[in-house]
């Protein structure tokens, strides 16, 4: 899952980073409305959430300028205006939800779900593959039915794959979904995730393999 977040408090971008991250949830942050409209030009985010008072306007115009992209990503407002007319006006002006600070991150991760339940958004809610099922919403991965444990990075190179089953997938796709755009990647970071992938899916006898297409990308199959 790819959120991108528009706040100007640094300490709270950086608080909501680290906890969304835990949970496997690549975040990019900016704090200005045109620098995020620029982003979403370039990335597909599975959800925005967006402060109301920032440096170069009023959150709530991003709405509309985001929807005459034709973009429908799921929109938070997340701010400290939460007043009963604030909320209603954040509503009618386009946002999917609406949630006051300070939060709980599990409410915050809760309404998220929620949003990404709401179609078109969650087109497929399982992907099944081998002897894995996959639950991209909750961030989950069981193999007969017992949860498969794997490190952050490898976990968004799995749902990467898995989305794309028996398509090669491009480096550059995979390398999206698992680091923000902030991060500085290593030239065998990706390869090296997917050794450490490929180890826990054999040893755990997920019945796929990893393909590696040399120069392209990587496909995920059955055996």
């Amino acid at each position: 899952m790819r959120i991108l977040l528009i706040e100007d408090e640094k300490e709270m971008a950086a608080a909501l980073s680290a906890a969304l991250s835990r949970q496997g949830i690549v975040l990019d942050h900016t704090m200005l409305l045109a620098d995020a409209l620029e982003l979403t030009r370039q990335h597909v985010y599975d959800a925005i959430l967006l402060d109301r008072r920032l440096p170069d306007g009023e959150g709530l115009s991003f709405i509309p300028k985001l929807r005459r992209t034709g973009a429908d990503t799921p929109i938070i407002v997340l701010t400290a205006r939460n007043e009963v007319q604030e909320r209603i006006e954040g509503l009618n002006a386009g946002a999917d939800d609406y949630l006051g600070k300070p939060f709980l991150i599990d409410e915050l991760t809760a309404r998220l779900r929620a949003v990404l339940r709401r179609p078109p958004n969650l087109a497929e809610p399982q992907i099944k593959v081998g002897r894995m099922v996959i639950d991209p919403l909750h961030l989950g991965v069981t193999i007969d039915s017992i949860p498969l444990d794997l490190p952050r990075r490898e976990l968004l190179v799995l749902f990467a794959l898995a989305k794309r089953r028996g398509k090669t997938v491009l480096r550059s796709v995979l390398e999206t979904a698992v680091y923000n755009y902030e991060e500085e990647i290593q030239s065998n970071a990706l390869d090296a995730h997917i050794s450490r992938l490929r180890k826990h899916l054999l040893d755990a006898g997920a019945g796929v393999t990893v393909h590696n297409i040399r120069g392209v990308g990587y496909l995920l199959k059955d055996e």
